[in-house]
């Protein structure tokens, strides 16, 4: 039972991982070792356009308050919102071991077409997608990192060094197209909750189903 329950975890995780597919089937994700021939990859990225006052939070929708780094949550309902974002890549300190793989297990995304982010999933489930105001890509949160837990800060994979300090932190606005699945984030988190952070999200999104659910 243990590797049936395995298999159908991986098959869940990758339906909601191809469904960024619709933005493009042809998209290849990128492979980085030193052989790969990156010629149908993008090395770059489309300057974002300056966010719209519209996307601020919506006075009408309940406040959420402010994360640290003064940037404000979102009700769930506005897809068009301002997130402060960061930058990383995968031969950093902090992610070197685990290579060009996201917290899934799959592989890192960055094409003309479907690139992957991290994110506290608590904010946004695994498996959201978004567009940011001015690029021509759509993002997948495939991933997450410790230092973004409890903010809405959005990192954004890049495949090096030089292309993560280009962005280094950016506020952009952004729209979300379809949000990810909280169930399924639980459960990739379920027996990660010896990790601090992984626990804090764990806690969050359980604490927002016993809501939904006190809400029906």
């Amino acid at each position: 039972m243990k590797v049936s329950a395995t298999y159908t975890l991986t098959l869940a995780i990758s339906l909601v991982l191809a469904s960024v597919s619709s933005a493009g089937a042809a998209a290849k994700p990128v492979k980085v070792a030193p052989s790969t021939n990156l010629s149908t990859v993008s090395r770059d990225f489309v300057m974002p356009a300056a966010p719209s006052p519209s996307a601020r939070p919506d006075p009408k929708l309940p406040k959420l308050g402010r994360d640290r780094h003064g940037m404000p949550f979102y009700h769930p309902s506005q897809l068009n919102r301002v997130v402060r974002t960061t930058a990383y890549t995968h031969s950093e300190l902090d992610h070197v071991s685990y290579g060009a793989r996201n917290a899934v297990g799959t592989q890192l995304k960055y094409t003309n077409q479907v690139r992957s982010a991290a994110a506290d999933w608590s904010v946004y489930p695994l498996g959201t997608r978004f567009m940011i105001k001015g690029e021509p890509y759509v993002y997948v949160v495939d991933d997450y990192g410790g230092a973004l837990v409890g903010t809405g800060t959005i990192d954004i994979y890049h495949p090096n060094k030089e292309l993560m300090r280009k962005w280094g932190v950016r506020v952009v606005e952004i729209q979300v197209l379809r949000w990810g699945s909280s169930q399924l984030s639980m459960k990739v988190l379920s027996d990660r909750t010896r990790y601090r952070h992984c626990a804090r999200m764990q806690a969050a999104l359980r604490e927002q189903s016993r809501h939904r659910r006190a809400l029906r």
